[in-house]
């Protein structure tokens, strides 16, 4: 099963906006958000709730994507999360997601005993290529047991 395929299976958020996860690699996470109009706000463009939705599962999707082999080890979990609404957004829009540390080092404090945080920039842009949000969300890894 892909990251996306798992996110859409096990997040019920994911399924109901319809999002599509069109690249899941430890180096960019990218899913798109439909054009629907029941996702609208009160100007005809995808609501900021379901843009912010979008960007904090683009955020989850490089994070399973750079730290899937930490799971019998660690849970991710987002930490906090800051959105700016940039531009009108019209029309289907797709969240770009990168980490903000090399996985390698976050990992290294994860060997030494420590709960790394991390953040994820998040690049929302309409079809044309215009930036209409940006998102960090900062994760963690937490220890089990």
């Amino acid at each position: 099963m892909s990251i996306g395929e798992m996110l859409a299976a096990t997040v019920p958020m994911a399924r109901t906006l319809n999002l599509t996860f069109l690249e899941t690699t430890p180096e960019k996470a990218v899913v798109a958000l439909p054009d629907r109009r029941d996702f609208h706000n009160h100007v005809g463009g995808p609501h900021a709730g379901a843009m912010f939705t979008l960007g904090e599962s683009a955020s989850g999707a490089i994070v399973l994507a750079a730290f899937g082999d930490q799971l019998s080890r660690a849970v991710p979990l987002a930490v906090s999360a800051e959105i700016a609404y940039r531009k009108l957004a019209m029309g289907e829009v797709t969240a770009t997601a990168v980490l903000g540390r090399p996985a390698a080092e976050v990992v290294a404090e994860l060997d030494a005993g420590e709960r790394p945080e991390f953040p994820v920039s998040v690049a929302i842009r309409r079809a044309d290529g215009a930036v209409t949000g940006e998102m960090t969300v900062v994760w963690t890894l937490r220890p089990n047991g």
